[in-house]
C-alpha cells in the first residue's frame, strides 16, 4: 500500500506523518528499512479511515478494534497482525508525547493471541555437514564457507553479516565489530576456525574486480558487489539440501542454533544477550524453552534427591 497516496492532500497529517517518520529514526534509532516497515503498516490503518471518513486524530478505541477485526478477516496471520497493530500503538503513543492528542486511544487495543513456535535448531553434526556439503573447488566455494562459519560463530544477523566490513575485524584480539538494528554496535567475539577461513577467503576475494563503493565489504558478490540476504537464503537452501537436512531452515537458523549451543555449554543467559545484541532479555529467553527438556534431563540425572532414589537410599 502507497503511504505517500494515503496522506497525498492531508497537510497537517502530512506533516505529523513527517515529524513521525523523524521520531523513528532519530529519538528509536530505527534504520530506514524499518521506518518503511512502519510506514506501511501505518498506511493500512489510514486507508481503513479514509473508508470511515476519519482523521487520525478523530479515532477511537472502536475504530481500532474494527481495524483490528478487519485484518483478521482478510486471512492476516496473527503475527503479522501483532506487528501492524504494535506500530499502530507506537504511533498513537508519539501523538501524545508530541501533544497532538491529550489521551490515547490505541492504550486498551487488543493484539491477537500467538501460539509459541520454537524455531527450528540444527545440530552441531547437521551444521558440519551444511559446510561439508560445500563445494571448494567453485570459485565461490571459500566465501560460502566463511560466511556460514561466521554466520554460526558469531551467532549474527544476516544483515549484519552482509554487512561486515573489513575494517570491522578484530582477528588479533578476537572480536568483530557489527552494526546491529537500529545502526546500534556490539563487539562480538569470532572462533579461531572462522578466522581462518575469512582469512583464506580474502586471498581468493583480492583476485577478483571489486566495485569502489564495496571495497571494505568481507563478503561479496562474484560481480564485485555485496552479497545480499537473499543469495546467503539461497546459498544456505542449496547446501541445507545436499547435506541431506529437511528442517525448514534459513540463515536466521544458524543465529538460533548458535544461541541454544551456548546456553547447552553453561553461558549465561545475560551474556548471550550481548552476544545476539537483544535489547531486552525476554527476548533472548525463548532459548530457554528450546532447552527446557535438557534441563529436564540434566536435573533428573543429576540432582541429589533422584541419585539417592535411584541407589535405593530414599523411598519414592
Amino acid at each position: 500500500m502507497d503511504f505517500e497516496a494515503e496522506t497525498a492532500n492531508k497537510p497537517q497529517e502530512e506533516q505529523i506523518f513527517k515529524r513521525y517518520a523523524q521520531y523513528l529514526k532519530l529519538e528509536k534509532g530505527f534504520s530506514p528499512n524499518t521506518v518503511d516497515a512502519y510506514q506501511t503498516d501505518l498506511a493500512k490503518l489510514l486507508h481503513f479511515l479514509k473508508g470511515q471518513g476519519k482523521s487520525v486524530l478523530e479515532v477511537t478505541l472502536d475504530d481500532l478494534q474494527q481495524f483490528s477485526a478487519g485484518l483478521h478477516d482478510i486471512g492476516i496471520h496473527p503475527r503479522s497482525q501483532a506487528r501492524i497493530l504494535s506500530g499502530i500503538k507506537s504511533f498513537y503513543r508519539f501523538l501524545v508525547l508530541a501533544d497532538y492528542l491529550e489521551a490515547d486511544p490505541s492504550e486498551l487495543l487488543e493484539g491477537p493471541k500467538i501460539g509459541f513456535k520454537l524455531p527450528e535448531v540444527l545440530t552441531v553434526e547437521e551444521i558440519d555437514a551444511i559446510i561439508d556439503a560445500i563445494d571448494l573447488s567453485k570459485p565461490e566455494g571459500q566465501r560460502n564457507r566463511a560466511m556460514l562459519e561466521t554466520l554460526y560463530s558469531c551467532g549474527l544477523r544476516v544483515s549484519e553479516l552482509c554487512n561486515l566490513k573489513l575494517s570491522d575485524l578484530y582477528f588479533n584480539e578476537g572480536f568483530i565489530k557489527v552494526e546491529g538494528k537500529g545502526s546500534k554496535q556490539r563487539l562480538v567475539p569470532i572462533s579461531p576456525r572462522a578466522i581462518k577461513e575469512i582469512k583464506y577467503w580474502l586471498m581468493d576475494r583480492g583476485r577478483g574486480r571489486i566495485h569502489k563503493e564495496y571495497e571494505d565489504y568481507v563478503f561479496l558478490a562474484r560481480w564485485g558487489k555485496g552479497i545480499s540476504r537473499i543469495m546467503v537464503f539461497h546459498i544456505i537452501k542449496e547446501l541445507a539440501g545436499k547435506a541431506g537436512i529437511t528442517k525448514n531452515i534459513s540463515p536466521h537458523t544458524f543465529r538460533h542454533s548458535f544461541a541454544t549451543h551456548l546456553l547447552e555449554g553453561g553461558a549465561n543467559l545475560r551474556a548471550i544477550q550481548c552476544m545476539l545484541g537483544h535489547e531486552s532479555i525476554a527476548t533472548t529467553e525463548i532459548y530457554t524453552h528450546i532447552d527446557r527438556e535438557m534441563l529436564r534431563s540434566e536435573i533428573i540425572e543429576h540432582h541429589p534427591r533422584n541419585i539417592l532414589y535411584r541407589e535405593g537410599k530414599i523411598k519414592p
